[in-house]
């Protein structure tokens, strides 16, 4: 391969320096290969041409899997081209065959430290701390000065959806690009989304309450209910919610009780016991 500051050649005995060591500073992507492998041949320029694009904010490894067997075999290396991202140390990410150059470009931008990204980290501890102005004076900022960082302008609509400020908050979405819509980072963030539009022109949350209790058949009421107990981090007591509905009435909004929990599931990241309950539950009210 041609020179570059930016990528090299590694072997088993300088795996540990030139990728495991410099992976605590940068990002590295190691590229698994082979000379007689056609695709390895197709994919290689892309990575070039990334390594050179970005200058340094990540490096390029190449292990050619022929000569280094004994490498490829400790990372499972079953077919090529496989790639893998280290950080601190550490596989995090990869993909096997050829891939679209922007869908490379989202692996290594969940992981490449930018300015954007500390002004991110600083309005979101404004947020939990109760300084919601700030921290959108703070996401603002960020997302002025690096309009292409999806989590920024993902944060940002998603806090000014929840501050009710609806159309700057959707108009500001719009700007999140297919890839950042298909980072599983935000994919909770997005899902969340749903819950806040749910809520946006619904009654407060003690009001709902009241109104379930006198009315157990108003379902509209009860998915709403559901969305605020929701966003408040009542998370079973939302799921019984949406279970109810379903229980009293599959037409409800196309199936709204249903297609809610499942929402909610890949909300709460797609397992654990509480989602794992309400699976079974769900399967119970549908046969």
């Amino acid at each position: 391969m041609a020179h570059s500051a930016y990528s090299a050649d590694v072997t088993l005995e300088s795996f540990e320096t030139d990728v495991l060591e410099r992976s605590r500073n940068v990002p590295v992507l190691v590229d698994f290969w082979a000379a007689w492998c056609g695709p390895c041949k197709m994919l290689m320029p892309v990575l070039a041409k990334l390594a050179e694009d970005y200058q340094g904010r990540f490096f390029l490894a190449k292990a050619n899997s022929d000569e280094q067997q004994e490498l490829a075999a400790r990372y499972g290396v079953r077919s090529l081209p496989t790639i893998k991202l280290f950080r601190d140390g550490a596989v995090v990410g990869e993909f096997v065959g050829v891939q679209p150059e922007r869908s490379i470009r989202a692996l290594l931008d969940r992981h490449i430290a930018r300015p954007s990204d500390r002004l991110l980290a600083q309005a979101l501890e404004k947020e939990g701390q109760g300084h919601v102005s700030e921290a959108l004076d703070i996401l603002r900022r960020a997302q002025k000065e690096d309009a292409a960082n999806n989590r920024v302008t993902a944060h940002l609509g998603r806090l000014l959806l929840e501050q009710g400020q609806i159309a700057e908050g959707e108009r500001v979405l719009d700007g999140v690009s297919s890839a950042g819509r298909a980072d599983p980072e935000l994919a909770p963030l997005f899902a969340r989304l749903e819950f806040v539009r749910m809520t946006a022109t619904a009654p407060p949350l003690a009001e709902l309450e009241k109104k379930v209790e006198a009315h157990p058949d108003d379902l509209q009421a009860r998915q709403w209910l559901g969305a605020r107990y929701l966003l408040a981090g009542r998370h079973e007591a939302a799921l019984e919610q949406w279970l109810t509905i379903v229980r009293t009435n599959r037409q409800f909004g196309n199936d709204a009780g249903r297609k809610t929990l499942l929402t909610a599931f890949n909300l709460l990241g797609g397992k654990g016991d509480l989602v794992h309950k309400y699976r079974n539950l769900l399967a119970l009210a549908l046969n």
